[in-house]
């Protein structure tokens, strides 16, 4: 009987240690191949010597069947890859869902049912590109925000970080979506005007929008928490806020570059009259000088003779 009883404990025990490997591991390269590709991709990033990467990987190894079958999604472990750089400034452990490349950062404890309903509640892309053409179409900023609070990301493509807050930035979309709008602007690009307006200098910046004010994230912790913690009651603490800038319309821009054209017009004008003015000066200077030469030379012929 107990030769049977032991026979089980090792096949179960067995089992267990099978079930422990089933996430595929797999090098940057395929990582690669896998995110330029069709599918769905979750990926646990770990690395060496990391105890909490440990307990997601268990974890996840509980959810991966169900995630496949729920949101049809590959489930892989990259270990001590390069690629998280790209994609989470707290790097491992991080557990990503790229939707068609999409990547969407999962943030929080390491719990089975919440991995599984944040990934297959936010199957797409909940941050909505914003540029100078729809951004006050969409938001209604300087009308008053009938469409509801905006929380906005400023990048820039020159910005490297900023590519690795975009994972976050939907993470924080995702947690948001049903309380306000999430959305993101290329301050150097297509929001170039938009950038102007609100007086962003460089990147990342992230502004809140709300009944008309404008509440600036001037910490430089760029976590979700944080984020999410900010527009939720953060924002309270800046009790004067600034008032939404109107937005430039046709005429207000043509006159601004006007008169900034009309400047460096101008700029260039006085400094062209300043050589000018150096040329002749120099010129006056340069015929006094030849004339009292001249005088002179003629005032000594007529002492000779």
């Amino acid at each position: 009987m107990k030769k049977v009883y032991l026979k089980l404990v090792m096949v179960l025990f067995i089992s267990l240690l099978e079930a422990r490997t089933l996430i595929e591991q797999v090098d940057d390269t395929d990582l690669v191949h896998l995110l330029t590709g069709e599918d769905n991709v979750v990926v646990l990033f770990t690395k060496n010597n990391c105890p909490a990467c440990d307990e997601l990987e268990t974890v996840l190894e509980n959810v991966q069947k169900e995630l496949k079958d729920v949101i049809g999604a590959v489930v892989v472990k990259a270990h001590n890859s390069h690629m998280v750089n790209l994609y989470d400034p707290s790097k491992e452990p991080a557990l990503i869902y790229f939707r068609r490349g999409m990547p969407l950062l999962y943030y929080g404890e390491p719990n089975a049912e919440e991995i599984v309903q944040m990934f297959s509640e936010n199957r797409e892309p909940v941050v909505k590109e914003l540029s100078d053409v729809n951004f006050e179409h969409l938001t209604q900023a300087a009308t008053g925000a009938t469409t509801g609070d905006w929380f906005v990301f400023f990048y820039s493509a020159d910005c490297v970080f900023c590519l690795r807050l975009h994972a976050t930035w939907e993470a924080v979309g995702a947690r948001l979506k049903h309380r306000l709008n999430v959305a993101r602007i290329d301050r150097l690009g297509a929001g170039i005007a938009t950038a102007k307006r609100f007086g962003i200098v460089e990147s990342p910046e992230f502004v809140f929008l709300r009944q008309g004010k404008v509440y600036r994230y001037k910490t430089k912790e760029y976590n979700a928490n944080k984020l999410i913690e900010f527009v939720e009651k953060d924002y309270l603490k800046q009790t004067n806020p600034e008032s939404v800038p109107p937005e430039n319309n046709g005429l207000n821009s043509f006159l601004s570059d006007s008169i900034d054209s009309l400047m460096k017009s101008s700029q260039l004008v006085m400094l062209s009259m300043a050589v000018l003015l150096t040329i002749i000066l120099g010129c006056i200077v340069k015929c006094l000088s030849s004339k009292r030469t001249t005088v002179e030379n003629t005032s000594k012929a007529k002492k000779a003779k």
